[in-house]
């Protein structure tokens, strides 16, 4: 009998990932076969499905000497803007899902994120320091829209007065700024919005449903004239794809309102490497040979080093060319500024209810 090609069990518009790669964990491995019998039917599109967790702690702490925060928190565990070359797709492996399909449409909401939050905060023993949001799914996906988890957990930062870092690509971010310009104003919070591309075909076929950059620029002049400071960040950087991006997306965040600049290099960690020399070839067959020998050469020859001091920004002259090109381009536009520490002074526990009030 003539290979006939596969049937997949659904359609997938809208999605960047082409497949469900196995779970690394998993001692079983499924293959798909062929039978033989050709379907007529028209496949079901595939939708999103979400499940509750009850989280029993929601501030998780890091030590990477790569990042300028200890401790973060994810109201959301998968993400639902499908970005393909997103280094937390393996993050999703502990959950005994895959790292492909599963990470954009099987996702993990964590209702009691706030009040679970407001517990930890008010432990006596806790001491502020900022907290990051965003780190590894984006707060801001599609089903924050409806779920209000992570407006949930800013009020209870709010009423900490707890210094928050936020990262996003969702322009859902605006409708919190009521909460946001007040924080802003008593230096407890700033945002990053990661721009990848100005090319609306290639956002559409790389982040597919996150809001278009235009989109993004507006939320940066929205944040920015509410008060609230906002940090472009050119992130990831993709070779020979959208590097030639650069200096025109941070003119175009500058002429937006940010205020700060930041890049990183793309890196393929575990699964994500093959899902994206996969969407590489559906989408750039022409460049596909080209974008990965440059990433191999800004890894050591590897489709990805996970060293410290290495994985943001890569290795080599290209490497070397990239830094020197966003050295020059965020000075000229005055964007090579650190933004001030977010302050901690300012935290203290909220009297509940019944509580007695201080007469001094």
């Amino acid at each position: 009998m003539d290979d006939l090609p596969l049937q997949k069990p659904y359609r997938t518009p809208g999605r960047a990932a082409a497949s469900n790669p196995d779970v690394r964990f998993d001692i079983l491995r499924a293959e798909a076969v062929d039978d033989g019998w050709e379907r007529e039917d028209e496949l079901p599109v595939l939708r999103t499905e979400v499940t509750d967790e009850m989280a029993r702690s929601v501030i998780s702490k890091n030590t990477s000497p790569d990042l300028s925060f200890d401790r973060s928190i994810n109201p959301y565990r998968g993400c639902e803007h499908g970005c393909i070359y997103c280094y937390a797709r393996p993050s999703h492996a502990f959950l005994g899902l895959s790292p492909g399909l599963d990470f954009e449409t099987k996702l993990i909401a964590r209702p009691n994120a706030a009040a679970q939050l407001r517990k930890e905060l008010s432990n006596p023993r806790y001491a502020p320091k900022m907290i990051a949001l965003g780190t590894n799914t984006d707060p801001y996906q599609p089903i924050e829209k409806t779920r209000k988890i992570m407006r949930e957990v800013l009020e209870v930062l709010r009423d900490f007065n707890h210094p928050v870092a936020i990262v996003t690509k969702g322009t859902l971010i605006e409708r919190d700024i009521d909460i946001l310009t007040p924080m802003a104003a008593k230096g407890l919070v700033r945002v990053g919005i990661s721009i990848t591309t100005l090319d609306c075909a290639t956002a559409r076929a790389m982040e597919p449903r996150v809001p278009m950059p235009a989109a993004r620029l507006r939320t940066i002049r929205r944040l920015t004239d509410a008060g609230i400071p906002v940090r472009v960040m050119v992130s990831p950087v993709v070779p020979a794809l959208t590097d030639h991006e650069l200096e025109a997306i941070l003119a175009a965040a500058k002429e937006a309102g940010a205020v700060a600049a930041s890049s990183i290099m793309l890196r393929l960690p575990r699964e994500v490497a093959g899902l994206f020399r996969d969407w590489l070839a559906e989408h750039y067959p022409d460049r596909a040979a080209r974008v990965m020998g440059r990433v191999r050469e800004l890894h050591g020859g590897k489709d990805y080093d996970p060293d410290f001091g290495k994985r943001m920004v890569g290795q080599g002259e290209w490497a070397a060319m990239m830094q020197q090109r966003f050295k020059l381009a965020t000075k000229r536009l005055g964007l090579d500024r650190s933004l001030p520490p977010l302050r901690i002074d300012l935290f203290a526990k909220p009297a509940a209810p019944g509580d007695q009030l201080a007469l001094f």
